[in-house]
């Protein structure tokens, strides 16, 4: 991996839907190749930051890709420098081929052999798309259109791949293999990725480093369970954190906002913990299911 300038370099930046300010002076970077993760309960900001990278909320602050100044870009301008949006919800067309869907993730290339191979290597990764390729997407199952939804995003060949929540209302059985999935996909192209999840312990498993989002604000990050790299480091001053390298250390005192079920145990990384947060255990769930991350 390229252990140069980051690529995505994020500085002080602020995300408004409106008058409501939803992100507050948030700073990261990703270099070439590497994965990163946002953890945070609903209403964290986290789909906000994907969105705003996007150019899809009105901005203040530094965003910056291969040192180029990004933010206020239209979206499709950001979407040709490579950077490919996974949305929470998969969207997916329903009312068109599985084929057609790949199709249309490299609708800004012009190259027709390199489109076909992707495509070859698109069901690779995710056999059962081949066998369903003249199927219309809105047939296939929950899992199937995430897997869809990721190989239309690889279409792009992209550089940066943003993944909303990708275990989103999937089985474990499925969510386990798409994150394998993933981690493939990251090791053979080098694609890097910005992963959002509420389901931390797969999430600290996959990235190399995490942040935890509070309120708009980054009130920590460190290493994860991929890396070895030590220690945590926090932007919470009222934030207590161990030296040791454990993830169990990571939170020893959640932020009030924050409800203990949705971090104390996946944030533990014990896969067996009953209290272990999954798409469907998020102390905010209702009847009617999770209500999304504005």
């Amino acid at each position: 991996m390229n252990s140069g300038p980051p690529m995505l370099e994020v500085k002080g930046l602020h995300a408004f839907y409106g008058q409501n300010q939803a992100l507050h002076g948030v700073s990261f970077d990703i270099g070439e190749g590497h994965i990163r993760t946002l953890l945070g309960a609903n209403g964290a900001g986290k789909t906000t930051v994907l969105r705003a990278l996007c150019g899809m909320v009105r901005t203040n602050g530094e965003i910056r890709f291969d040192g180029r100044a990004i933010a206020g870009w239209a979206t499709e301008d950001i979407v040709r420098l490579g950077i490919a949006h996974v949305p929470e919800g998969r969207g997916t067309f329903l009312r068109v081929s599985v084929e057609e869907n790949l199709q249309l993730g490299a609708m800004t290339r012009r190259d027709k052999p390199g489109i076909a191979a992707d495509i070859e290597q698109v069901y690779a990764h995710f056999p059962r798309l081949r066998e369903r390729r003249r199927q219309q997407a809105g047939t296939l199952s929950g899992g199937e259109q995430q897997m869809l939804a990721v190989g239309r995003a690889l279409m792009l060949r992209p550089r940066l791949m943003l993944l909303d929540e990708p275990s989103f209302g999937l089985a474990p059985l499925i969510v386990e293999e798409l994150f394998g999935i993933l981690r493939e996909v990251n090791r053979e192209t080098g694609v890097a990725m910005l992963v959002v999840e509420q389901n931390a312990a797969l999430a600290l498993e996959l990235a190399e480093h995490a942040y935890l989002l509070e309120t708009g604000h980054i009130v920590m990050d460190r290493c994860s369970l991929s890396s070895r790299t030590p220690p945590w480091r926090s932007n919470s001053p009222s934030t207590r954190i161990s030296s040791k390298p454990a993830i169990s250390s990571w939170m020893p005192r959640p932020p009030s906002s924050v409800p203990m079920k949705a971090f104390a145990a996946p944030i533990s990384g014990i896969r067996g913990w009953q209290g272990r947060l999954s798409p469907k255990s998020s102390s905010r769930d209702g009847p009617q299911g999770r209500a999304r991350d504005p």
